[in-house]
Parts: C-alpha cells; sequence; structure tokens
C-alpha cells in the first residue's frame, strides 16, 4: 500500500524543510548546533503540520545517531523505559515523544534522570504550550523552540515540490487553476495540504476517461477541492481548521451573551473528543480578557472550573464545563483590563525604560537617601480616605489613562472611586 504524499514527501535534510527559518536558518543557534553535531534536548511547540517531527528525524538522520519515536497517546512508562534500556547501551540516540503534553506526570517523570545524564537527547512535540503541559523540571532541562504556521507561500512551495519529484504525482499534466481552498481547507498544516492535494488528484483521475497510454489531465479548481474535501473531511478535527474555527465560536458565543450558542459548541468540542483542559484554560482567559473587573467573581469561578475538571475529568467535567460557560456567557463584560495592558505595553515599547520617579524609588541604603531616593513620598494611609494625590508615571508620560473602566454596574462604581480622587488629572 503506497504511503500518503505526505509522507513520501517527508524531507531528510534541513534546507529541504517548509518555512521555520527563524530557528533552523543559517546562523541560527539549532542549525549551528546541528552543522557541529550536537544538540540540546529540546520541546517543539507549535500548530499541527508544521514540521515538528520533520525536524526531529532530520535531526536524527544529519547526527547519524539512533532515532526512537514514541506516541504519549498509546505509550507509558513501560515503553519509555524499554527504550532508555536501549539507549543505554548505545551510549547516544534520540528519543522523540509526540504529543508529550498528554504524558502524565509520573511519565514525564521517567524521563529526567536518563534526559540529565545524557543517556538520550529528548525531542518532545507538543500543540499545547508547554509552560502548562510540561512539567517544569523536565521543561528546565530543554530548550524550547516555537514552530510558526507555514505561509501561504511555504504551502505552495510544498505543492509544487511534490508536483515535480513525487512519482506517482509526476504521471499527470497537473494544472492549478487557484490554490485559495486548498489553503484554506489545509490550515496552514502542511501534513493535512498534502494529502488534501492528492486525494483531489485521485479523485479528479479516477473520474477521468482515459485512453491507452494517454496522460491525465489534472485541472484543480477550488469548486473541485471544497466538493472533494466535504465527501471525506470529518465534522470536528481537533488538530485542524475546525479546531480554531469552533473554539472562535465559542468565545464570541461567551462574548455576545448568548449562553445557548456557547453550550452548543461547547458541545461540539466535547462531542469531537476535544481535551478538557484546552477547554477550561480558554474560558479562564475570557473571564479575565472579556468580563474583567465588570465581574471578577468570573474569574474565580474559571479558575475553580479549571481545577475541578482536572479532578474530574470525562464525563462529569462536561457539566462542570457547561455551569462555567453559561455564567460567563450571561455576566457583564468589559474588555478594559485588557486594553489597558495592551496601552500600557505599547507605551514602555514606544518610550522605553522611563525612569521611577525619585519619591516612589526604595531606599534601602544611606547612599540611596542622599541621593533623594524616597524625598517627599505620602504613605497614602495618612491621608483622607487613605489618599494623598501625587504622581507615580514617570516624567515624560505623566497624567497617561490606560485603565478606562467599561459602562458596567461594577466598573461605574470603580469610576466613581477613581473620579472622586483623580478626576482633575485623569478625567475619569
Amino acid at each position: 500500500m503506497q504511503q500518503p504524499l505526505a509522507e513520501r514527501m517527508r524531507p531528510t535534510q534541513l534546507q529541504h524543510i517548509a518555512g521555520q527559518q527563524h530557528i533552523i536558518g543559517e546562523g541560527t543557534v539549532l542549525q549551528t548546533a546541528i552543522a557541529n553535531g550536537y544538540v540540546p534536548s529540546m520541546i517543539l511547540w507549535g500548530p499541527p503540520g508544521v514540521g515538528k517531527t520533520t525536524l526531529a528525524n532530520v535531526i536524527a538522520h544529519t547526527l547519524s545517531i539512533p532515532f526512537y519515536q514514541l506516541s504519549a497517546i498509546n505509550s507509558g512508562v513501560k515503553e519509555i523505559r524499554e527504550v532508555l534500556t536501549l539507549a543505554q547501551a548505545q551510549r547516544k540516540a534520540i528519543l522523540f515523544i509526540d504529543e508529550i503534553h498528554r504524558f502524565n506526570k509520573s511519565q514525564q517523570d521517567a524521563l529526567l534522570g536518563a534526559v540529565e545524564k545524557g543517556i538520550v537527547t529528548l525531542i518532545g512535540a507538543t500543540t499545547e504550550n508547554p509552560s502548562f503541559e510540561v512539567n517544569s523540571a523536565l521543561l528546565s532541562r530543554c530548550q524550547v523552540y516555537v514552530l510558526q504556521a507555514l505561509s501561504g507561500n511555504d504551502l505552495m512551495q510544498l505543492i509544487t515540490n511534490a508536483i515535480h519529484t513525487d512519482t506517482w504525482l509526476q504521471q499527470f499534466d497537473i494544472h492549478i487553476e487557484s490554490y485559495e481552498a486548498l489553503l484554506q481547507l489545509s490550515g496552514g498544516d502542511g501534513r493535512k495540504l498534502l494529502n488534501l492535494f492528492e486525494l483531489v488528484v485521485q479523485q479528479i483521475a479516477n473520474n477521468s476517461n482515459l485512453t491507452v497510454n494517454e496522460r491525465t489531465t489534472i485541472n484543480v479548481t477550488n469548486t473541485l477541492v471544497q466538493q472533494i474535501a466535504q465527501q471525506r473531511v470529518a465534522l470536528y478535527d481537533k488538530n485542524g481548521e475546525q479546531h480554531y474555527d469552533i473554539i472562535s465560536a465559542f468565545i464570541k458565543s461567551m462574548r455576545g451573551s448568548d449562553p445557548n450558542g456557547a453550550v452548543y459548541w461547547l458541545a461540539r468540542m466535547i462531542e469531537g473528543g476535544e481535551t478538557v483542559e484546552f477547554i477550561a484554560r480558554r474560558m479562564l482567559i475570557f473571564a479575565s480578557e472579556d468580563i474583567g473587573n465588570a465581574n471578577p467573581n468570573a474569574l474565580l469561578l474559571a479558575n475553580t472550573t479549571f481545577d475541578a475538571v482536572q479532578k474530574i475529568g470525562w464525563p462529569e467535567s462536561r457539566i462542570i464545563l457547561s455551569q462555567c460557560a453559561i455564567y460567563l456567557a450571561s455576566s457583564a463584560k468589559s474588555n478594559a483590563s485588557y486594553e489597558a495592558i495592551n496601552q500600557a505595553q505599547q507605551m514602555v515599547r514606544s518610550t522605553g525604560d522611563l525612569p521611577v520617579p525619585l519619591h516612589i524609588r526604595n531606599a534601602p541604603t544611606q547612599l540611596m537617601k542622599n541621593m533623594g531616593y524616597g524625598d517627599n513620598y505620602q504613605y497614602s494611609h495618612l491621608g483622607e480616605n487613605n489618599f494623598i494625590p501625587q504622581e507615580y508615571l514617570p516624567q515624560g508620560i505623566t497624567a497617561t489613562r490606560f485603565y478606562n473602566p467599561g459602562n458596567n454596574a461594577r466598573e461605574n462604581e470603580m469610576r466613581k472611586f477613581l473620579r472622586e480622587r483623580w478626576n482633575d488629572k485623569y478625567d475619569y
């Protein structure tokens, strides 16, 4: 049986990998390490189909050392120990673990000693933020490299290379009218793109009426790609475009205060096999970004939900997720805190490291006191209502207002509080 096109086209040399020039381009740290014959243990973090597995294979091929591959989905501590025993006998090996974020703490701990002693060079691949999904002890022993979604040009080049080098594709005269549908349906996933392209070519070829020795002409159009893809693509692919579309619909339903839409898209994710942690984490972010101080309890409930579903797991955690999603959707909304930090960061980037005003500097030594550190600082609790007006921003950006309270009951109270104290300065 013929391998899928994406597997047949998997590069074996660094220069043939699509995209990722920010980490493997000429002169980068990783490219230099590979060229020198030594690489550290690492975590490759990025969306599906951007070359994480390919890069691991290329590193092993370039260094000419034994390569072992495990999938966290169907491997446990037993399989890890078996590979480590083999690696120890060979003294040098690469252990690649796909979806390492699915390993629990004990499985990750089983790798620690071998990585620390150099028995294996670990290369872990993950689509999830390793800060959350990989335990700190293992993470501290690895370099983290962030892989980016492939650009449209990268994806089109993958197809062009395949047409010109793949033996099976070379038997056809292929014309691509437009790449739009192929790129849209692949969602930046190179593997998905190549396999979809192969499926389209195969379907068109099967429907062609050939004469003896006639070379099939394949005209790839957006309409044909969409028709063929709809026959074969699953309703929910948690590693593909549907994953991003549905979580977007879920977030926007909550932001739009529609609990019915929110719980529907939640059900779509649950039925599609989405991880409970992913859903809970997105609601935790949403509670601060889209609700914030309009209802501070939202963040507390979302955080409690995140803790609870990790203890409960499927299927009961669906009830907890539903309760939280409905609460968030039905809550007052404000993105004022989100906008405030965005504006403050932009100010920092544009103005640089402005000096801290002398009166609010710390003065732990006599020299600092002599230099005026802390002079004229007013202790707020000595003032009426525990407030004394003074300057807290650096010179050059004084009176800059970053926080603009939202128009909701809770933040209107905050606005009143701030107006009573700062109206002459910040115009609340």
